[in-house]
């Protein structure tokens, strides 16, 4: 290792040990300090070139991943499910389990932003499977620990029927009943930073509101109404029409309801 600082040194063996990696694994160390270094504090050896690297390596694991455990699943069915695997929050829940702030050099401004938590340790994150992937330019150091994070969550997102994605399946439902999509209105009913009801969305079809929903973005106040029309969707259907176009005109004439952002 080629680290100037003893105690960083230290630190990145002790990260590498929590990731399951033994003293022996040819680890360019240079590399994985780099990639635990945000860029405010160090304006050009950071985590930005990796992440670019990581993003690409992630999607190989999980795609790889995916091919193997469901060999019966459609090709539409293993890209939804990597989409959710490789997402910034379900990437940002793997690195905190393994304590990546503790190690991630950052300026006390960028530690107090707790809303940008999320973003940078998924940045940082994929630095690492960068960090990772260039030592051997393969994916041995990666999935050994990686796959059973993998497993956990693909296993989650099967049993939900719309695959986490409210949106999507709000639409399917209305393209199959009226050719037509569905709109969101958005207002921005806050104007503090980070607040996490800070945007409320309406769903609309057909000139009846489904849902309502409030996010810290826009994107995610969409999805909370999106996620309220299709769950009291789902609850108007008979049993046996789970797999057929919604009744429309049944669930329209219900009370529109109001979500936060899970």
């Amino acid at each position: 290792m080629n680290l100037s600082d003893p105690r960083r040194e230290k630190q990145l063996r002790q990260f590498a040990q929590k990731l399951g990696l033994s003293e022996q694994v040819p680890i360019k160390w240079n590399l994985m300090d780099q990639a635990l270094t945000h860029p405010t504090a160090a304006a050009a050896a950071n985590y930005e070139r990796l992440e670019f690297v990581g993003d690409a390596v992630v999607k190989l694991a999980a795609a790889a991943f995916l091919f193997e455990t469901y060999p019966a699943a459609a090709e539409g069915e293993l890209a939804a499910i990597r989409s959710i695997l490789v997402s910034d929050r379900l990437l940002a829940q793997i690195a905190d389990q393994y304590g990546c702030d503790r190690y991630l050099l950052m300026s006390n401004s960028a530690l107090a932003d707790k809303v940008g938590q999320e973003s940078r340790l998924a940045a940082a994150f994929e630095a690492i499977l960068a960090a990772l992937y260039l030592s051997t330019a393969d994916l041995s150091l990666i999935r050994p620990w990686l796959d059973a994070h993998f497993q956990q969550f693909s296993e989650t997102i099967r049993r939900d029927p719309t695959l986490q994605n409210y949106k999507g399946a709000l639409q399917i439902w209305t393209q199959n009943y009226g050719q037509a999509l569905p709109e969101y209105r958005v207002t921005e009913v806050g104007q503090t930073y980070g607040d996490k009801e800070r945007f409320l969305a309406e769903v609309w079809f057909q000139g009846k509101l489904w849902g309502q929903g409030k996010g810290q973005s826009k994107k995610a106040a969409e999805q909370a109404a999106a996620q309220v029309a299709f769950l009291a969707l789902q609850k108007e259907l008979p049993a046996d029409q789970s797999d057929r176009p919604a009744n429309f005109s049944n669930f329209s004439e219900t009370q529109p309801q109001t979500s936060r952002e899970l």
